[in-house]
């Protein structure tokens, strides 16, 4: 069988998609996975052997500049005209998008060819480049069992799969929280401001300060953290950037972090409680923190309500009750079993 899988924009939709395409290649069919300027090294230094690659001209429709949005329209149309030619000749049997707007161009190419197509949707409310797609696949498979923004007029099939991970959160699945004392306070690969400026203040008023930190933060802010932790005789390791997450978090008894897609599967997967701070201007952030806290596995706490104070008081309540913590990590866990049921679901 013949797939196109398309993907772009950042790593989110990237890790996912090449994830699938391993699998596919491995059961022989033939894959060829297109991809945005914004993602292309990526895509290369990871793309399966077996697997083609194709490159098309899109980009985000998001900025405030009017100019800039309809340049980015203009590349986004000229990438479906491309497309579609290419699919006169290549006819792929099935097209697999895995959200963005540059999944945008094949989903439209897919839709003038009539090639079933199936669009993944990472986040627990739907984004506008995939709400735009929806109205030309057969089905959309969503990371969360419930995902909100989807259009009730909509004769799309919906599929709960998941959202595929590296397989170092594989191996970790289900590993078993150690109660040693250790938090995890992660912003993801740009940090967060909000976390630095709470987190480190609000160790300082626990009450029982026995816990180890390990602090993943912007480069420019290491230094002052670290001196921070240091000053005030907490135990920490502040670095920019963590090169074993899945590794760090099955080690951690609680995380703190932002409520992007991956990260919050990333701790179903391995099975780890949580306080989670959506973005603030990110709806999706906010949707995908409120599945988790509603499984049991912790706390979405909105921006402005994540204080010093309450932080001090939860995190002591915490690690004074390990049985507390171990309850939250078990509710948190979810079976990942994203890939089988994608491809299940596309090749069928």
């Amino acid at each position: 069988m013949k797939i196109w899988i398309a993907t772009g924009g950042t790593g989110g939709h990237v890790f996912p998609a090449l994830s699938v395409a391993q699998e596919l290649v491995k059961l022989r069919h033939r894959v060829i996975i297109s991809c945005d300027g914004r993602v292309r090294k990526m895509v290369r230094d990871a793309c399966p052997v077996g697997a083609g690659m194709a490159y098309i001209w899109a980009s985000g429709v998001g900025a405030k500049n009017r100019l800039h949005q309809i340049w980015a329209l203009f590349k986004i149309a000229m990438s479906s005209i491309a497309l579609t030619l290419r699919f006169m000749v290549f006819r792929p049997d099935r097209v697999v998008a895995f959200g963005g707007y540059a999944s945008v161009p094949a989903v439209f190419a897919a839709h003038l060819w009539q090639i079933p197509t199936f669009l993944h949707e990472q986040n627990a409310a739907i984004g506008r480049a995939n709400k735009f797609a929806l109205r030309w696949v057969r089905t959309l498979m969503t990371s969360f069992p419930t995902v909100s923004g989807i259009p009730s007029d909509t004769d799309v099939k919906v599929v709960y799969t998941g959202l595929p991970v590296r397989d170092d959160f594989i191996k970790l699945a289900g590993a078993p929280i150690g109660n040693k004392g250790n938090l995890l306070v992660t912003g993801g690969s740009l940090g967060a401001q909000i976390l630095d400026d709470v987190v480190p203040n609000a160790i300082v008023k626990m009450k029982n300060k026995k816990i180890f930190i390990t602090h993943q933060t912007r480069p420019e802010n290491v230094a002052k953290l670290q001196k921070f932790y240091s000053d005030n005789k907490i135990r920490a390791n502040v670095l920019s950037f963590i090169h074993d997450m899945a590794g760090t978090i099955a080690a951690s008894d609680l995380v703190i972090g932002r409520s992007g897609a991956s990260t919050v599967i990333e701790l179903e997967t391995i099975g780890r409680g949580a306080i989670l701070v959506p973005l603030n201007i990110n709806p999706d952030q906010a949707a995908n923190a409120a599945s988790f806290a509603k499984l049991g596995g912790g706390f979405a706490v909105p921006q402005d309500q994540f204080t010093e104070k309450w932080l001090a008081a939860t995190l002591t309540e915490l690690f004074d009750n390990p049985a507390r913590l171990k309850k939250m990590a078990e509710k948190a866990t979810v079976p990942n079993i994203a890939v089988e049921k994608i491809i299940n679901e596309i090749i069928k």
